[in-house]
């Protein structure tokens, strides 16, 4: 009797030969003698994206500290000399600016004294005059500051500047001049002022669950994990991807993180639970530090990037800096540096990597010198990756230049000046809870026996927040 061609039929073969009826069909249930071999079955995974990890920018950067409250606090010094700006020539020898009671676009109180020299400024075309204060008037919050001076050209302010009000004008003391044998008893004393910052931790979970039944079924596929393990691995594979993802979130929050403001429909979400948000590096650069618009260099030139030193300048002037780009930016950096002789307009620079050119290419960075700076170029995965800000050509970010090294800061809690990377992470942790990256199992399934649930829980905690110091020496590209 002759085996019908329909699969099922077949009769297993005491050895490994191949018969006509002990094959088997992958083709729309029919017999096909062309297969009767199992078809090649490719046991490990294809990593088609690579290594989908986007972590470590701030392993790169910054540190990771632990805090014991809700809040972590800091101060950072405000400039050394006086200088104001929003200034008007109210006549032609007085000079006044707005007062306010609490720090603004105003300024807070006025600590020029009598026989202060000063330069009085006008951005717009550059014109400028030197003058004595023969007379200084704070006439309290809310209302105005005069001066009154006497220029050393001769000139009226109404002639250098115009007989109209530009209330835009800058000023700055230089010093003081006083006439012999006199004293300085209406000099003001000038108390050194700080400015407080603060952030608050949020907390980030995530959960992988696996039902006792999927737990028991064998079907091993031999897999390799971004974070360096391997091996045969069924359930446990997607344990070790959610794992990974939540290593993920605990960076990303706190790079696009932003405090919940007043009224905001986050606030006060299921009845007296408040969602406060935390202030991510993003939004610290763009509301303390510099946002750098269409970084487009003209060809041959270095227009763009020295507009930006000119304002690192102005700032903290701090000489070693990392730049993390995407794409477009990065191929734009390229552009500008293969068009200039460096030998006459920059050079090439590994300070920060203890001057190894070797070094800092294994870690990503190519450097360069420009005027008294070097620069530290990287591509930054989160800004490139499809599932992320480089899901669009226009993500509205291109990269952020990150100032190398610490800063000094009073830290409110200590009591006293501590020097702390410029970027780290601060999260809760005191002697019987560390929250820094929490795992535990609940269920009744791989160990865990907590619960009458027929199924294996794993769960991922952590609470954290970052500290932007000194945001105004970072800059962000943005297109």
């Amino acid at each position: 009797m002759a085996l019908s061609p329909a699969f099922g039929s077949i009769k297993p073969s005491q050895k490994q030969q191949a018969l006509s009826d002990n094959y088997l069909s992958f083709t729309d249930g029919d017999n096909d003698f062309a297969q009767q071999y199992l078809p090649e079955i490719y046991e490990q995974e294809v990593e088609r994206y690579g290594n989908r990890t986007l972590s470590g920018f701030l392993r790169m950067v910054g540190a990771e500290m632990p805090m014991t409250s809700d809040q972590v606090v800091w101060s950072e010094q405000n400039r050394l000399h006086i200088a104001y700006d929003g200034v008007s020539n109210a006549t032609a020898t007085t000079l006044t600016f707005v007062l306010v009671a609490a720090a603004g676009p105003a300024h807070v109180s006025n600590v020029i004294s009598v026989n202060d020299t000063i330069v009085v400024l006008n951005p717009a075309n550059g014109d400028e005059v030197t003058a004595l204060v023969t007379g200084s008037v704070d006439n309290g919050a809310g209302t105005l500051a005069t001066l009154t001076v006497a220029t050393y050209t001769g000139a009226t302010l109404a002639t250098t500047f115009g007989a109209g009000v530009i209330p835009t004008l800058k000023i700055f003391v230089y010093g003081s001049e006083y006439q012999k044998g006199t004293g300085d008893a209406g000099r003001k004393s000038v108390t050194p002022s700080f400015t407080q910052f603060s952030n608050s931790p949020i907390i980030i979970k995530s959960k992988y669950a696996i039902s006792g039944s999927d737990a028991a079924q064998i079907g091993w596929v031999e897999v390799a994990t971004e974070d360096g393990t391997g091996g045969f691995l069924w359930y446990l594979k997607a344990e070790s991807e959610t794992r990974l993802r939540f290593e993920d979130y605990l960076e990303m929050s706190v790079v696009e993180g932003t405090k919940a403001a007043a009224g905001s429909g986050v606030v006060g979400i299921a009845g007296d639970v408040k969602y406060k948000g935390t202030e991510g590096l993003f939004a610290a650069v763009k509301s303390r530090g510099n946002t750098f618009s269409a970084f487009a260099p003209a060809a041959g030139t270095m227009t763009d990037f020295d507009a930006i030193l000119k304002n690192l300048d102005s700032q903290g002037a701090i000489e070693e800096n990392m730049i993390f780009v995407n794409r477009d930016l990065s191929l734009t950096i390229d552009n500008m540096l293969a068009s200039m002789s460096l030998g006459s307009q920059g050079g090439v620079g590994y300070g920060l990597f203890e001057n190894s050119e070797d070094m800092a290419l294994n870690l990503g960075f190519s450097g360069f010198r420009r005027g008294s700076y070097d620069f530290y170029k990287t591509d930054w995965k989160y800004l490139n990756d499809a599932s992320t800000r480089g899901a669009v050509a226009d993500a509205g970010i291109e990269g952020v230049l990150i100032p190398a090294g610490t800063s000094t800061v009073y830290d409110e809690m200590l009591g006293t000046n501590i020097r702390r990377p410029f970027l780290h992470v601060r999260y809760r942790a005191s002697q019987s809870d560390d929250r820094r990256m929490k795992s535990w199992l609940t269920g009744s399934v791989g160990g865990a026996y907590t619960s009458d649930l027929d199924a294996m829980e794993v769960h991922f905690l952590s609470e954290r927040c970052l500290c932007v110091q000194a945001a105004n020496n970072f800059v962000l590209f943005t297109d």
